[in-house]
């Protein structure tokens, strides 16, 4: 099985506080935590930059990449005329995911693939734009292909599937070339330009110029 790319619970614990009870924000809670986006094909890099990241932001951050959740999905073969619908609604939930950390007042680095325009959709209503940094990570296509060659872990070509769609939005808050500078380069790059990056962000213009043509 390859990946790019219930029932209900009604029970609640006794301990658990209501709405009516419980105010705004729980103990050492915030109103919603920093997502840090890193967006780019399959070994692009992104997760070796996450990884620097999180150990040189001043900030407590999580590292959640969406392969950690296809890894999460039992080992069963898929027939593939369900694969794509698997993968989907494996997107579906790790955006959920993120979504609920971040609103639990948890910083988030984010680690995917926003090669179809469903799932960019996806997140720009799920996410507060104010909060979230949108990170364009690129890498020239020749050094994809020798990285995932050298890898040997990815289905040959897959970054190639996805280079033509990945980065058609445009619009980024900040960007970078993994082929150019290291993983701890381009994360003292990102953390540095946290506190300048540009108002509104890549998010608030995307829901507007995105929105605004889609009917849904």
């Amino acid at each position: 099985m390859s990946h790019d790319d219930s029932e209900r619970n009604t029970a609640v614990p006794a301990n658990a506080p209501n709405s009516e009870t419980r105010g705004p924000e729980g103990p050492g809670q915030r109103p919603g935590g920093q997502i840090i986006f890193l967006n780019g094909t399959s070994s692009s890099g992104k997760s070796s930059i996450a990884r620097e990241l999180l150990q040189i932001l001043d900030e407590s951050f999580f590292h959640m990449p969406v392969d950690a959740f296809h890894a999460m999905r039992s080992d069963r073969d898929i027939p593939d005329e369900h694969l794509q619908a698997e993968i989907d609604r494996t997107a579906m939930g790790f955006h959920r995911a993120v979504a609920g950390m971040a609103a639990a007042g948890n910083n988030v680095v984010v680690d995917h693939v926003l090669s179809q325009r469903w799932r960019l959709l996806d997140c720009l209503d799920l996410f507060p734009a104010q909060n979230v940094v949108l990170v364009g990570v690129h890498c020239p296509l020749p050094e994809l292909a020798r990285r995932e060659q050298i890898r040997g872990d990815r289905t040959p070509g897959l970054a190639a599937r996805q280079f033509e769609q990945v980065h058609t939005h445009g619009i980024y808050d900040i960007e970078c070339d993994t082929s150019k500078n290291t993983p701890r380069e381009i994360a003292q790059q990102i953390k540095s330009a946290l506190a300048q990056r540009p108002i509104p962000t890549a998010f608030t213009r995307l829901k507007v110029t995105l929105r605004a043509g889609d009917p849904n």
